[in-house]
């Protein structure tokens, strides 16, 4: 009989295109809520420190995400297999809770429900992030790591620009009800997808099935929480570890501040239209960044990621550093616009490096729990960047905020360095 076709440990191409469209589907919600959304509000005369509350509100759920993963790694003894379970319930409810966002009838006049709205979802795909994480992990052999992760921010890119540009034309040519009926629509035909792939050959596709292998390596012990909290601690807590960490964590935080203030400017200050803005990040911007990302996977597995780090650290320093010094003094719409492609390449490539580093340090039977509270660490960073910029901006110019960001980066490319120095990345390629 013909084997399955459709099993992630059994087919790299197949590993790569599910994981990719895996992201796809985490992309498109983010696009849509804190692209698309956002950039709606401030065309509409939204105050930023309304605009930074409702990013901030969006990405809560994110920031607690790492409660996922002891469950997701307490609870894998499914037929289905270990993280897929976790993966499909979390897309069903999910495609359930978008729906929930068709309540809203005109954002900018609804912000409570809005918010409201796109926090429930903002739960159910921060369980999906966390088991696909976990999944990765559990998958993804160690050589793979960097092409993987650069697969997966791809298509993390591709579905922001659908939820940014693509989303951000439907809000304005037929109203933000069809937008969320859209992305709806996208979540469920994905969701379909997933139900057929499998882990691993002896995996069924319903969870009532009989395994269709006894093989030792596919049955996992069940481990208690306690167990599980007291490793997740010795991973955290670890001065290594947490000096690591704080670092990238550190850059996430600049990078939050500075673009959710330069947007908020180029629309109220330099009247740029939405949609504008949306399109650009959504095109220009995506076709710069996947191009920049997927090289960056392969040179990552290549040459090592920490020296991937350490060098993108410096390029974006000495990129906010020339750019907001370059917006002080001009408003050139050519110029910017082709700042903001430049930059629209920096994140993606940090995150390149920076994400085999955050696997590695991961503790063997904890992964998933490890990596998701990295994850919604990282999170944090993001909203507290964005709930940072719209307090500054009353007090700074964007440009200004351009500048300090860069500063502080160069700071952090010195600490960096610093602890590569001293050892603290031993046995990280």
């Amino acid at each position: 009989m013909q084997a399955y076709p459709l099993v992630l440990n059994s087919s790299r191409p197949l590993r790569y295109v599910t994981f990719f469209y895996l992201y796809v589907m985490q992309g498109i919600p983010a696009g849509f809520s804190l692209t698309a959304v956002a950039n709606y509000l401030a065309a509409e005369g939204t105050d930023a420190t309304a605009i930074g509350t409702f990013i901030a509100i969006v990405g809560l759920p994110w920031i607690i995400q790492f409660v996922w993963g002891p469950l997701i790694d307490r609870f894998q003894q499914s037929a289905m297999g270990r993280r897929k379970p976790w993966v499909v319930l979390a897309q069903l409810m999910a495609f359930i809770a978008s729906l929930g966002i068709l309540l809203v009838e005109e954002p900018s006049s609804q912000l409570m429900l809005l918010s409201s709205a796109f926090f429930v979802h903002s739960i159910f795909a921060s369980v999906q992030d966390a088991s696909v994480d976990a999944m990765a992990i559990s998958i993804i052999p160690v050589k793979e790591r960097g092409r993987i992760n650069a697969v997966m921010r791809g298509g993390m890119l591709t579905g922001n620009a659908l939820g940014a540009a693509g989303l951000s034309y439907m809000i304005r040519a037929y109203g933000f009800h069809d937008a969320a009926i859209a992305q709806s629509a996208a979540l469920f035909l994905m969701m379909l997808f997933t139900f057929f792939i499998k882990e691993k050959k002896g995996d069924t596709l319903w969870p009532g099935a009989s395994r269709t292998t006894n093989d030792i390596r596919d049955i996992v012990d069940k481990i208690s929480l306690r167990w599980l909290f007291s490793e997740l601690y010795k991973g955290l807590a670890s001065s290594r570890n947490l000096v690591i960490f704080l670092s990238i964590a550190g850059v996430y935080v600049c990078l939050s501040i500075f673009i959710r203030a330069f947007s908020i400017y180029l629309i109220q200050d330099l009247q740029w239209q939405d949609t504008e803005l949306s399109i650009l990040s959504g095109t220009l911007g995506t076709v710069a960044s996947l191009s920049v990302i997927l090289v960056g996977g392969y040179l990552s597995d290549r040459y090592g990621a920490k020296r991937g780090l350490l060098l993108m650290v410096m390029v974006i320093a000495i990129f906010l550093l020339i750019f907001g010094m370059v917006s002080i003094f001009s408003t050139n719409k050519l110029t910017l616009t082709s700042g903001l492609v430049l930059w629209y390449m920096m994140d993606p490539a940090f995150s390149v490096a920076a994400f085999p580093i955050l696997m590695a340090l991961c503790r063997p039977k904890i992964e998933g729990s490890q990596f998701t509270t990295y994850m919604a660490m990282i999170n944090l960073s993001d909203v507290t960047g964005s709930y940072i910029s719209g307090y500054a901006l009353s007090l700074l110019s964007a440009p200004v905020m351009g500048l300090i960001c860069g500063m502080l980066l160069f700071a952090l490319y010195l600490c960096i360095r610093q602890t590569i120095r001293k050892g603290y990345y031993r046995g990280i390629a």
